[in-house]
């Protein structure tokens, strides 16, 4: 039913800012540029899905709602888009699963830079259902562009999104049994917690369960990080360090055969990772 991400949304106070540090982190540039109903948007679409930055622009109840979001909780992630082919269908399966999911409406997308349209159906289930992430869910009918490199060491694909909880059994229950996600890893350390990785699409949607983390409730998740794919993080590191970003030393991964690297500033506050896997003979 679901077929991947298609897209995260972070909410940024200001798009000039928050485009240009994306611009440095992926070294390519923006897709897609749209505003309108109270937001200004800039879309940057990767191998595997697109990223969504989204600011407040004018006056009205949505752009309030965004500054205010903001005033609570700082520039970051704010919801997740996962892709079905059936929108229809996806909605009776989250109605069945008492999801609560919003009628389906039609979108109408246009392209500030070229002037060309997109057009898709979504539907979202209900926040506090959903433990408190706000998940949406979209048929698109034809692809986005694809963001054009403009150095090169450039981001390529996502690797996972970080979800955090402090109940992973009904976490696992939520993107396991009633969203469909095939669960890839479930295991715990002393250190790390308890991780659960689910397969969406080609990319990993990992939940993650910290005992000391007092960030997150019982009843509520929260949508905490991203990690790229990078084809030489060393050639990628030397290029993000050259243009002022903070980013660590590379060093071997928790998987193995992955090299990987933080980047700790240029982010719009995500905590983020690099990583470079192993050419497989």
């Amino acid at each position: 039913m679901i077929t991947g991400l298609d897209h995260v949304v972070i909410l940024v106070r200001d798009i000039t800012a928050g485009v240009a540090a994306y611009e440095t982190l992926f070294a390519r540039a923006p897709s897609w540029r749209n505003n309108g109903d109270g937001a200004d948007r800039a879309m940057f679409t990767l191998d595997n899905m697109t990223l969504e930055l989204m600011a407040p622009d004018g006056d009205d109840a949505t752009a309030e709602r965004i500054r205010a979001v903001i005033a609570e909780q700082g520039e970051g992630l704010a919801s997740l888009c996962f892709r079905t082919n059936d929108i229809a269908k996806m909605h009776r399966r989250l109605d069945r699963l008492t999801l609560k999911p919003e009628p389906v409406t039609d979108v109408e997308s246009r392209d500030v830079m070229s002037g060309a349209t997109l057009s898709w159906k979504r539907t979202r289930a209900a926040t506090e259902a959903a433990r408190g992430v706000r998940l949406f869910f979209l048929e698109l009918a034809r692809e986005r562009p694809l963001s054009v490199r403009s150095a090169v060491a450039s981001i390529t694909a996502m690797d996972h999104v970080v979800i955090a909880t402090a109940d992973p059994e009904r976490a696992a229950a939520l993107y396991g049994a009633r969203l469909g996600l095939d669960m890839a890893l479930d295991r715990s350390h002393p250190d790390w917690g308890r991780l659960m990785f689910f397969r969406c699409g080609d990319l990993i949607v990992e939940v993650v369960s910290r005992p000391k983390d007092n960030s997150v409730d019982k009843a509520h998740d929260r949508l905490w990080g991203l990690s790229w794919r990078v084809i030489d993080i060393d050639a990628t590191r030397a290029r993000l360090a050259s243009n002022g970003v903070d980013v660590s030393d590379v060093r071997d991964g928790r998987k193995p055969g992955t090299r990987v690297a933080t980047v700790r500033s240029g982010t719009c506050g995500i905590p983020t990772l690099l990583v470079e896997k192993a050419v497989r003979a």
